[in-house]
């Protein structure tokens, strides 16, 4: 099966979501810090992960806020 990328951008929201995966298997969230939350599987297997307080104005942004510890989950 092939996987994608999708990026989501909700204006209204202010958010900016990114999936590695099919976003149907999100089983749970957990927020990192710096505005971030990972979305994880069944198997704790980060799957997506979503930006808080995005907005066009942001672009380009750096996922500073996603730690060293986070980044190992993907």
């Amino acid at each position: 099966m092939e996987k994608r990328l999708t990026v989501i951008h909700n204006k209204e929201m202010e958010t900016l979501d990114i999936w590695f995966d099919d976003p149907k298997k999100e089983v749970v969230c957990e927020e990192v810090g710096g505005g971030i939350i990972l979305k994880k599987d069944k198997d704790n297997k980060v799957i997506g992960l979503e930006v808080l307080y995005y907005s066009k104005d942001d672009v380009p942004f750096e996922f500073k806020a996603l730690s060293a510890e986070a980044a190992s989950c993907v």
